[in-house]
């Protein structure tokens, strides 16, 4: 048995523990430019309680983190929110807490405002590009705003809501 709830201060250390350990399945690598590097990785309650940012985590029942995602404004663009570090454990994929979360970040979004949801990704997650495809994201052709991974994330995607 699982849940879907916000981000407490309590989870900072399990979800970075997790995106450290998905993106090194992934290749993902700190140097490249990835999530994985962002200095913020440590404290992402904090990031996510500022204004007009969420972020979910998927609980077991014995209170274990096993995946998240979130979103917050797209830096240099002021009606879209990114959907940013969605990542999971994986005894937990396939589940469809993917598509969960994603919905909840349409659904915040819809409610902050926000017109469209943003994000960056790369090919060897092509299972996800997969997924934001069939839910209605659409491939550009360059990055938007400033999200610094730009050079490292060779997929640009955005949902008009």
């Amino acid at each position: 048995m699982f849940h879907i709830r916000s981000l407490q201060e309590k989870d900072n250390a399990a979800i970075a523990q997790i995106i450290r350990e998905v993106s090194k399945e992934f290749g993902l690598a700190a140097e490249s430019g990835f999530a994985v590097a962002d200095p913020i990785l440590d404290n992402l309650y904090q990031v996510y309680s500022q204004p007009n940012a969420q972020y979910w985590v998927i609980e077991n029942k014995q209170g274990d983190i096993l995946g998240g995602g979130g979103l917050s404004p797209l830096m240099g663009d002021t009606e879209t929110l990114e959907i940013q570090k969605m990542y999971f454990l994986p005894e937990i994929r396939g589940l469809g807490f993917a598509k969960q979360i994603l919905a909840q970040c349409f659904s915040f979004s819809l409610a902050q405002g926000y017109c469209s949801c943003y994000l960056e990704t790369t090919a060897s997650l092509w299972q996800a590009v997969k997924l934001y495809e069939k839910l209605g994201f659409q491939h550009l052709e360059a990055p938007k705003g400033q999200t610094g991974h730009s050079h490292a994330c060779e997929i640009w995607m955005e949902k008009i809501l």
